[in-house]
């Protein structure tokens, strides 16, 4: 082996440049050397460099590890990927001081671990066993003590420091943004998909919205379309919001497709003579999204021959259809069953009772709505007033707020699910049709009672989540 003795190194030119070796060269430095850099002098490591922190400290290795096994040197840290699964690092042999570190590359330890080994019979913190790294964005520095305690992880950080990520989907039939949130709406029936997920799980929760389609009108008003709500919007909020219910009625999304269902609303009934033989009112359709169902709005009751007929009485539903009456006898016909089938918050309300007195006017009851039930009918030629619907915040929707649902009493939002009015009374709240009318179309808004009588409207979907 050859040997140079020099006291400097000093390159040909001032200020100049010195090289050592070429590459693929090793230059080792014997233990208890020092070596001293002027003050002023840089020096540039194009390769390898090992071993030249104090005590504990490292060199990091910037050539990512992947899957498998691999034989850590000292005074390296490593970036570990196990996106493509688990890996093994086994350790060196210990020596007094020497250190390796270990970074999770993808943020993938929680799902894909990393198992480290001791060499041979040496310990991990006292014990010869190996360990499991499997937190989310850790990263750990290992430094060997003695034969006792063997090597003992000094740095631990166990927070994942990462830049966020968020929700991100398509699908519906128009996407508005409020801020940090967008909110798909879906008119009629598509696939919500989400191509990737939030780094920060509870930014996976969405929100959302599903009204089902309202009830086909005959003598009473159609019940209204279920009206299901989960929304943390800030502003007003319904009472039927599911927030401040079971936690099981949240939804996480992950990144694949959702099929939604908007449901049609239920057709009326045409005039026909007599009155009675004419095709019973039809109820609304369901609007789906992953586990949420909100069940369809409940046909009107029709007007109903002397001795009564199952088809008077309201049929059941999100909310149910208001009650017919009979053309003789004083007997009442009862308004549908709303919140059929039952949830929590109730999806809505029962219809009004039809009722005739022989030699008055006979009236039928008024569809129930998201929020009321549906008004008793008053004998005489009178009318039913559908039951008011509920609401959502107008951020829910964000600056097109206005271009869904109805304005209601409660001021910042936008008002669905309706049930429809029996005679020429006033509409309910959100979307309920009137007298011989339709129910406003994606409301899920009640048909409006009365021969011949409209339909219900068809319902709505939204999904809300945070994008930024």
């Amino acid at each position: 082996m050859s040997e140079i003795k020099v006291n400097k190194i000093s390159p040909r030119t001032a200020c100049g440049t010195t090289t050592l070796g070429d590459s693929g060269d090793t230059f080792t430095l014997p233990s208890g050397t020092t070596m001293t850099v002027a003050s002023g002098a840089t020096i540039t490591n194009s390769g390898t460099a090992s071993g030249f922190g104090a005590t504990g400290e490292t060199s990091w290795d910037t050539t990512v590890k992947t899957t498998g096994t691999f034989t850590a040197t000292a005074g390296v840290g490593y970036f570990l990927n196990t996106t493509g699964g688990v890996i093994t690092v086994n350790l060196p042999a210990g020596a007094a001081g020497s250190s390796v570190a270990l970074a999770d590359y993808a943020g993938t330890w929680q799902t894909s671990n990393v198992t480290v080994s001791p060499n041979g019979a040496e310990k991990m913190g006292g014990v010869n066993a190996d360990i499991t790294l499997s937190t989310q964005g850790q990263a750990v520095t290992f430094v060997y003590i003695d034969g006792t305690q063997g090597w003992v992880n000094v740095l631990d950080s166990t927070s994942n420091v990462r830049g966020a990520t968020f929700v991100a989907a398509t699908g519906g039939n128009a996407i508005v943004t409020n801020g940090d949130y967008k909110t798909h709406i879906f008119t009629g029936p598509g696939t919500f998909t989400v191509s990737s997920t939030s780094s920060t799980p509870a930014d996976n929760k969405v929100d959302y919205f599903v009204v089902a389609g309202g009830g086909g009108g005959f003598g009473g008003g159609g019940g209204a379309g279920g009206f299901r709500a989960f929304s943390t919007a800030p502003g007003s909020n319904s009472p039927l919001n599911n927030s401040g219910a079971s936690p099981n009625t949240e939804i996480t999304v992950s990144a694949t497709g959702y099929p939604i269902t908007v449901g049609s609303g239920g057709a009326g009934t045409p005039a026909s003579s007599p009155v009675y033989c004419a095709p019973a009112a039809v109820a609304g359709t369901v609007s789906t999204f992953s586990t949420v169902t909100s069940a369809g709005g409940g046909r009107a009751g029709a007007y109903a021959p002397s001795g009564g007929t199952p088809a008077g009485t309201g049929g059941n539903g999100g909310s149910g259809g208001g009650g017919g009456y009979l053309q003789s006898g004083g007997a009442s016909m009862p308004g549908g069953t709303g919140n059929t089938p039952p949830v929590s918050p109730p999806q809505g309300q029962n219809g009004g009772t039809g009722q005739h007195v022989p030699g008055v006017w006979g009236a039928a009851g008024g569809g129930g709505g998201a929020g009321a039930v549906g008004t008793n009918a008053t004998p005489g030629p009178g009318a039913s007033i559908g039951g008011a619907g509920s609401y959502i915040a107008d951020s829910f929707v964000g600056p097109t707020a206005p271009s869904y649902g109805t304005p209601g009493p409660v001021s910042s939002t936008r008002y669905f699910a309706g049930g429809g009015s029996a005679g020429p009374a006033a509409a309910s709240a959100g979307g309920g049709g009137v007298n011989n009318g339709n129910g406003t179309a994606n409301t899920g808004g009640g048909a409006g009672g009365g021969t011949p009588s409209g339909s219900g409207g068809s319902g709505i979907v939204m999904i809300r989540y945070k994008f930024q």
